[in-house]
């Protein structure tokens, strides 16, 4: 089924900047698990889609339990974040200057987490938090390219950062004002996604040439593990339920690098230890973004004219 948005209220915000010295970083050996089984879709699920008329892209990021969405679209030039209500009315966000905003993730109170890029600020991209109508900027120390992915019910942060240059990415918990390093030990690059209540984080890492892979950080520990038939998985962003219930996106051919595309993509959800391929009816590529705690997902499809659009996926039909 096919439903498109009408309803538009641009939200004009104001900033404030935090940056807070970083902590030890996370050097726990990870423990290597079995990949996952693998499965198709069964089908049991409904679509939705969720377009905004008029814009050349839209990419669904996260929903809360109360079925609030947020995410990115592409109008007139410019990205956008947008926060979409239970009644399916969309409000943009879009920071103060800014002509690129994404709004990455939305906790159950309704705090809001993403990045945004400044024409010419010190850093390329920052972090930024909305809560209550006041815009928080939050980049960690060093940083000149700062990714918020996700945001959970303590408030806490993840996501990942570089410092100048094209060095790899690092991965980063931010809780009670203050940083900590999050990296797979090993990994060349770490990208945490999102993070549950509890602060079990999940999310994708890499090594030069080879299939990205997912890790889940819980209590000091990371476990890791491959996806199944050597797949790749995507190092955009996915989510994490307080189920442990695990969404992304992975790629059906090749073993290196593996990005959102109109091509070749699938989402996938992660549950009980088997690895379900999900696609939207029609579509010629899905990625998934976000899950809440009800098992609702969202993300992105291209369909065979290489539109792209958003979707969300309830189970059960």
């Amino acid at each position: 089924m096919r439903r498109s948005t009408r309803s538009f209220l641009l939200v004009g915000c104001t900033g404030l900047f935090v940056a807070s010295c970083a902590d030890a970083p996370v050097t726990a050996t990870p423990q290597r698990a079995a990949s996952p089984s693998f499965s198709r879709d069964p089908g049991a699920a409904s679509y939705t889609t969720i377009d905004i008329p008029g814009s050349a892209m839209i990419l669904l990021t996260d929903i809360n339990e109360h079925g609030v969405i947020v995410g990115r679209y592409a109008l007139a030039g410019h990205t956008h974040g947008f926060i979409r209500d239970e009644s399916g009315a969309i409000s943009a966000i879009d920071i103060a200057g800014s002509s690129f905003t994404v709004a990455a993730s939305i906790n159950d109170s309704g705090a809001v987490a993403g990045w945004y890029i400044l024409p010419a600020a010190p850093a390329v991209r920052h972090g930024f938090v909305l809560r209550d109508g006041v815009v928080t900027t939050i980049d960690p120390p060093g940083s000149v390219f700062t990714n918020i992915l996700g945001i959970n019910e303590r408030g806490d942060l993840t996501g990942r950062y570089r410092g100048p240059g094209n060095g790899p990415f690092h991965g980063f918990l931010y809780h009670d004002g203050q940083f900590t390093l999050v990296n797979v030990p090993g990994a060349d690059e770490t990208n945490p996604a999102k993070s549950t209540a509890s602060g079990v984080i999940g999310g994708e890492f890499d090594n030069t040439g080879g299939p990205g892979q997912l890790f889940v950080y819980t209590r000091g520990a990371f476990t890791t593990f491959a996806l199944p038939n050597g797949k790749s998985a995507s190092a955009d962003n996915g989510g994490i339920n307080a189920r442990g219930d695990m969404v992304g996106t992975y790629c059906s051919t090749g073993s290196g690098a593996c990005s959102i595309a109109p091509t070749g993509v699938h989402g996938f959800l992660l549950t009980n230890g088997e690895m379900t391929s999900i696609d939207v009816p029609g579509s010629v590529a899905t990625a998934a973004a976000g899950i809440n705690s009800r098992g609702d997902i969202v993300g992105i499809y291209f369909d065979a004219a290489g539109g792209a659009h958003g979707f969300m996926r309830r189970r059960g039909g």
